[in-house]
Order: C-alpha cells, then sequence, then structure tokens
C-alpha cells in the first residue's frame, strides 16, 4: 500500500490497457501532473467523475493526464470484453486500464470507487479524493500541482490511444426503447440521437443530430447527450437525456425537442415549483414514466426517484436518501443503489436498482418502497425460485407485460431475459435460442417483447409465445 508523499507504484504487467496500443509505464507521465482515477466504468458516481477528468484535461491541456482503472465489482465485469464495450460507450480521450484482480488497487491501497490519486511531476503520490465530491475541489489541487511543475524534457515515447473497435453500424449501444402503435423508438445513445422506426426496422425520422450538445428546436438541429429511457403517450416522446442531466421531450407531430427540466450538468434536485426548466437540476437521469399528469423521473446519480407534475410544474421527491443502498422504508427513510429503470401501473411504479441487483417497488402516492428481489448492493448472481432466495446480476430495465402480470426484467449481468410474477410468485428465466450482449432496454406489447441487445448493437423481437428471437434490421 502506497502513502502520500512516496514514489507511485508501477504499472503492473496484468493491467490489461482498453484503449493504448502499447502498455504504459509510469515514465512516460513524468513533467505532467496525473489523475489516476479508480473506478467502476458501470457506476453512475464513477462516470460523473470520469466526465469532471475529462472537463479537466481539457482545461489543463498538456499539463494534466488522466488515467482511469476500472477496477470489477460484479462477476461479470471481469470479462475484458465486456470492460472494453464500457470504455468504448464512454469514448474518453485518456488511457483506460482493466485490473481484473484487483492488483493495482491494492498497491495503492484504495478502499472505495472512485478515488482518485494525484501524482506530481515527479512522480510522487500527492493525495487522494475519495467519493464523487465536487469538480472545484479537484480542479483546485490539480491547479495547485500544475503550478509547481518543473521545466522537463519532453518525453520521446508519447501515449497513443486506440480507436474504439466497435464495428460502424446504424445503431452504437441502443438502450431505452418505447412502442407508440406500429412506432418503435430506439435511443441510440452512442449516436447520441432517438430514432422513430416502424416495426421492420425501417428507420422514418431522427431526433436530434447525432452530435451531443444541449440544444431545443426542430429535429435535426437539436442535440443530445446519451440519451437512455423513453416513454411515449399520444403524441409526446419524453427522454431521459441522461449526458445532459436533464427531461426532454419531442412534440411528435413537428419534431421539436424542448426541455421539461435539466440545468444540462448534475446538481442537487431543489424540490418546489418550476419558475426555469433549466434552473433544476437533476442528476443522471435514467428512467422517465408518465403517469397522468405526473411524469416519474429516476436518477442514477443521486439513487432517487423524483415526480414533476406537468400540471402545477412542480417537483418533489418520491423517495431516496441519496445513500447506496437496498433499503426499504417510506419516502427518504427508503434507499436506491442506482435506478435505472421505471415501468408503472396505477399508483406503484417498479423500480430496476442496477447496482443493487434488485427490483423495487414504489407506492407512488405515499412513496412506500419494498424490495420485490435483490438483498443489498454485495449480494448478486443468477439464481430462479422464490423471491427471497433469487438473485439478478446488474439488471438495467424493467416493463410490465400488458396482458399478465408479468414484469420482465433485462438481466444484464447474465446476458439473460427474467421474468418476475407479481403478487408473490417466482422469478424464472426465459429460455432464449441465443445469450443477449448486455440487454439495456425492453418494452413489451401485446405479442412481443422488444429488446435493446446494447453491446451487440442490435434490437432483437421476441415472441414469447413461442421462443422464437430475430434481429430487427434498424437502419440496415
Amino acid at each position: 500500500m502506497t502513502a502520500d508523499d512516496s514514489p507511485a507504484p508501477e504499472f503492473p504487467a496484468s493491467l490489461e490497457w482498453l484503449n493504448l496500443t502499447d502498455p504504459l509505464r509510469m515514465a512516460q507521465l513524468r513533467g505532467k501532473v496525473c489523475a489516476l482515477a479508480f473506478v467502476n466504468l458501470s457506476s453512475a458516481w464513477c462516470q460523473q467523475r470520469l466526465a469532471d477528468l475529462g472537463h479537466l484535461r481539457a482545461r489543463h491541456r498538456e499539463r494534466l493526464q488522466v488515467v482511469a482503472v476500472h477496477v470489477p465489482r460484479f462477476d461479470s465485469e471481469r470479462e475484458v470484453r465486456r470492460s472494453s464495450k464500457r470504455s468504448h460507450a464512454q469514448q474518453h480521450e485518456f488511457p483506460i486500464a482493466h485490473d481484473g484482480d484487483w492488483t493495482l488497487w491494492q498497491h495503492y491501497g484504495i478502499e472505495a470507487w472512485p478515488t482518485v490519486v494525484l501524482i506530481d511531476g515527479d512522480g510522487m503520490v500527492r493525495g487522494r479524493i475519495v467519493g464523487e465530491g465536487g469538480l472545484r475541489e479537484l480542479d483546485t489541487r490539480v491547479a495547485a500541482l500544475i503550478g509547481e511543475l518543473r521545466p522537463q524534457l519532453v518525453n520521446a515515447e508519447p501515449v497513443r490511444l486506440r480507436r474504439s473497435g466497435e464495428p460502424p453500424l446504424p445503431l452504437r449501444f441502443p438502450v431505452g426503447l418505447a412502442l407508440s402503435g406500429n412506432y418503435l423508438y430506439v435511443a441510440d445513445s452512442g449516436h447520441h440521437r432517438v430514432l422513430e422506426c416502424d416495426t421492420s426496422g425501417r428507420i422514418l425520422r431522427q431526433f436530434g443530430s447525432g452530435s451531443p450538445g444541449f440544444i431545443d428546436g426542430p429535429m435535426e438541429l437539436a442535440a443530445m447527450s446519451r440519451p437512455h429511457g423513453l416513454f411515449v403517450q399520444r403524441d409526446v416522446l419524453y427522454v431521459a437525456d441522461t449526458g445532459n442531466h436533464a427531461v426532454r421531450a419531442i412534440e411528435l407531430r413537428t419534431g421539436d425537442i424542448a426541455t421539461v427540466c435539466g440545468a444540462g450538468r448534475p446538481g442537487v434536485t431543489v424540490e418546489g415549483p418550476l419558475a426555469d426548466p433549466r434552473a433544476v437540476a437533476l442528476d443522471q437521469p435514467r428512467a422517465v414514466v408518465l403517469a397522468g399528469d405526473k411524469l416519474y423521473i429516476a436518477t442514477a446519480g443521486d439513487n432517487r426517484v423524483w415526480r414533476l407534475d406537468l400540471g402545477t410544474s412542480e417537483i418533489a421527491l418520491v423517495a431516496g436518501s441519496g445513500r447506496l443502498a437496498v433499503k426499504d422504508g417510506t419516502g427518504a427513510m427508503a434507499a436506491f443503489a442506482e435506478p435505472v429503470s421505471l415501468a408503472c401501473v396505477q399508483q406503484t411504479a417498479y423500480v430496476c436498482d442496477a447496482a443493487g441487483s434488485a427490483v423495487r417497488s414504489v407506492h407512488t402516492r405515499t412513496g412506500q418502497v419494498s424490495t420485490l428481489v435483490g438483498q443489498d448492493p454485495w449480494e448478486f448472481g443468477c439464481v430462479d425460485g422464490a423471491r427471497t432466495d433469487a438473485r439478478l446480476q446488474h439488471p438495467q430495465a424493467v416493463a410490465l407485460d400488458p396482458g399478465s402480470p408479468v414484469l420482465w426484467i433485462a438481466d444484464s449481468g447474465n446476458d439473460t431475459l427474467r421474468r418476475l410474477r407479481l403478487g408473490g410468485g417466482e422469478l424464472t428465466t426465459f429460455d432464449l435460442p441465443q445469450r443477449l450482449h448486455a440487454p439495456a432496454g425492453l418494452v413489451v406489447s401485446a405479442d412481443a417483447v422488444w429488446i435493446a441487445d446494447t453491446d451487440a448493437h442490435a434490437v432483437l423481437r421476441l415472441d414469447p409465445a413461442t421462443g422464437a428471437l430475430r434481429h430487427v434490421p434498424i437502419g440496415e
């Protein structure tokens, strides 16, 4: 274990570099300040910390080098292939390594994700910042170390990034899905857009320019950033615009995009009337669902579920203390662990808790939270059966079956599709003819289950009556 004011340990040979042409050595970082970030690429908190570091690197340019080390939390994350997918999806312009056996984590004595270790231009450890925290403290400490830099010879071995290995397909990491009649809507998160398709896969319209940004207006000029969850009702498509920390609304008759709420940056959500929609801070909204004139929003960054009354333009907390945990209770006494998907019927909202490997229910009027499947953030697996014994692993989406009391679950960490019979029933695995690839979106119609097979950059259509599964050729 290294201490502050001691030499930074060398990168071990066991590290697998996800986006470099050659392994990185500490000597290549001399002469710059290095922010060495120990993260989990699937964690909302870590994703925000990496975004913060990206902003700092752009500001300080050649004087700051960022290096991220992904340390797996779930069994599925030990696969380098899966870690590479997460790295490609986030498109960071700095080195990212996979520390599958926690070797470097132990060398630095790390205890929590995310932790940023600050290393000065002479290769000495000068401090660490634990937790997501604010950008200001990180910037202040980086700037102080940059102020100490001494002129040195330019390193003859530059750090060479390797381009993403993902194929150039029409979809790139699709996530949220929504269905309205014969129209299928797809959140094409890697292309920062939402697609309107017919059910055969033909693209009819594209909402968003395809470049990341936060711009309202006509569909071809407006911009989104990593859109995630979708919900369609009548002529409006609601979008959880995760990268912009906002909820957007697409007027389907015209294609115009407007901001419902969200400031474009993370922050503390303040309850009360919305005088200015863009003055309301949200922290990584992942899912939206409309019930009557109430819009429910799941925010993975602060582990809460919010309610926006579209009639009175007021936002209020439904449930969640902000602490990452699987804890039942009412309102702020309950706790979620990265809520990423919502499904609503009558006065019950079902919540997919990704980091908790759990499915929860929330009474939307009282805020009472109950756990249907799951134990705590460190209990996960792939076990069918009674709710008390059943296990999921890092699920990413839930959807209600319109014809039966069944909740479908995209069990992303297990690459499977699961079903939970509501009203005390068991959890079962649906037998598919092929393995899924980190599915992160679901929508269910009367005769089909539509699946965003995220890491395969595809959308699939399942006939639950026959078990037939087919590829939907979107844009092909």
